[in-house]
Formats: structure tokens, sequence, C-alpha cells
């Protein structure tokens, strides 16, 4: 478990928290829970409910569709965050790959969050930006991989 120096000082450093005020930073870092998982433990399956986000605080986990892992994320990364804005299920799975504590900030947290200090919304939309870029990325490469040899290198 963290302190409360130990808890701030780490939410300080996470990307989404970014440049927002100490005070603030305190007060958010008070209302997180701090949950611990087992190696290869289900934090959340793909359809199911989510109305949380959490911040990898040690350890490593998988993000993944079935057998498909999507990301591995380590400390200082907050998976969960998409159930968050727009009620839907949960889009894939994720697992534990080692021991890990992480906190967690619910969906009224954040709002609440949101509507003092509305900077992380803005933080929050950036991570969700990369991530979809990311993703794009991923299946293009996949899709030029995919694609068969041009007519002229075939042999007639």
């Amino acid at each position: 478990m963290l302190t409360s120096v130990e808890r701030l000082l780490f939410v300080r450093g996470v990307p989404i928290f970014k440049e927002l005020r100490d005070d603030f930073l305190v007060r958010l870092a008070s209302v997180m829970d701090e949950l611990s998982f087992p190696r290869d433990y289900t934090i959340f399956t793909e359809g199911q409910e989510g109305r949380s986000l959490y911040i990898v605080v040690s350890g490593r986990v998988r993000v993944h569709i079935g057998n498909r892992d999507l990301a591995q994320l380590d400390q200082g990364a907050c998976f969960g965050e998409m159930s968050l804005f727009d009620a839907e299920p949960r889009s894939a799975s994720v697992t534990t790959l080692d021991p890990c504590e992480c906190l967690v900030l619910t969906q009224q947290q954040l709002y609440d969050a949101i509507d003092e200090t509305p900077g992380i919304a803005i933080n929050i939309i950036r991570l969700l930006s990369r991530r979809t870029r990311e993703l794009n990325r991923k299946l293009n490469e996949a899709e030029k991989a995919q694609k068969p040899e041009s007519a002229t290198s075939r042999t007639v």
C-alpha cells in the first residue's frame, strides 16, 4: 500500500494527470482506491459493464481480445477509460502478467474531477487519440503484410 505522500508523487507522474495543480491532485489521490491483483488474474473481461479507470502502480497487465494481445501496460499506464465516457461494455479484457497494484478512479470521481479541473479531460482525450493512432498503425502494418505480391513478381 502506498502512503499518502507516495500516492501523490505517483499520481503526479501519471500522463493523464500532468499539468494539474497539486492541491487538486492531493484530493484526487486521496479518493482513489488501491487494489492488489495476483498474477494471471482477469481484472475485467470484454463485454463487461465498466465504470472505473485503473492505473498500474506496479506490475504489468495485458490488454487482449480472446488470445489476441492488443497491448502490455506497466507502471503509470491507465486502462478502462473508454467505458467511463461512452457507457458501453468493455472493449477488451485485461489480465495481470505479474502481481499488480492498481489505483482505481470511478466514473463519478472522474466526472467530479473534470468539473473542477477540465484539463484532465483534455489529457484523457490525448491518451485515447494516441491509442487510436497506434492501433491504426498496427492495423495498416498487418494489412500490408497480408497483401499478395504484385503481378510482376509472379512467375509465369
